[in-house]
């Protein structure tokens, strides 16, 4: 394959513009926000598993208050109806006297045990609802420290990409002048090679895989004629001869 010496050494500055779209692009990958949000995120969720579990837990804590609270309320009614018969004269036979008398003393302790419970739910509600507004100043802290990192992380994807558009107009203007069946080969290395498809030959060295050339070696290549496509033996890639080359 041929082609001017001149559309060669283009290629060097391709490979050094396409380099730095790679270079771009790995960054924009390996943002440090990137680990921030996923840690954010999975403790974001954490938190928000813990928050609907806090708030099922105080609901039902809510119902079992309102339900012993109506298991006081109807002994403490059943106890007051039988305090009035009592206290109307309405009983007069001794034996229903005593049995109702007897009935009022149990439907007061039983009251006294109910009132136990009522106290003891209240405080377990009193955590559940200190849990929950602790669980919910923690999520929404976390929302806040996301919301940050997604914001630095999209500043430097805004960074880059407009530094990567500049790069890329830079290419276009480049690989514009450089003849397609050279442009071809390149792009194909370029795949295959590790993003490099080109490399100078310097001081008897292949600036690719860094291959050292022997003196034979060196002369064979400055025997090819200038607009020789010349591949490095080692590495394959497209080897371009400048006026440093020392060929």
């Amino acid at each position: 394959m041929n082609a001017a010496p001149a559309d060669q050494i283009r290629l060097l500055d391709l490979q050094a513009i396409d380099s730095k779209l790679d270079q771009l692009a790995h960054r924009r990958r390996s943002l440090p926000e990137h680990a921030e949000i996923d840690k954010v995120n999975a403790d974001h969720t954490a938190l928000k598993d813990l928050v609907v579990a806090a708030q099922a837990q105080h609901g039902d804590t809510t119902r079992e208050l309102t339900k012993a609270e109506q298991d006081v309320e109807q002994v403490r009614a059943r106890a007051a109806r039988n305090q009035q018969r009592l206290d109307s004269g309405a009983i007069t036979s001794p034996r229903d006297l005593e049995n109702l008398q007897h009935e009022i003393g149990s439907l007061a302790k039983r009251q006294g045990d109910l009132e136990d419970v009522v106290l003891e739910v209240m405080e377990r509600l009193e955590s559940a609802q200190t849990r929950v507004t602790e669980l919910g100043a923690r999520l929404e802290h976390s929302t806040v420290v996301l919301t940050e990192a997604e914001g630095r992380r999209n500043a430097a994807y805004a960074e880059i990409d407009a530094e990567a558009e500049k790069v890329k107009r830079d290419r276009e203007a480049v690989a514009a002048v450089i003849p397609a069946d050279l442009m071809k080969v390149y792009s194909k290395l370029r795949e295959t090679q590790g993003g490099v498809g080109a490399a100078r030959l310097y001081q008897r060295r292949c600036e690719g895989c860094r291959t050292e050339f022997s003196i034979t070696e060196l002369n064979s290549i400055k025997a090819e004629p200038a607009d020789k496509v010349v591949r490095c033996e080692n590495c394959s890639r497209i080897l371009v001869r400048t006026a440093d080359s020392g060929v």
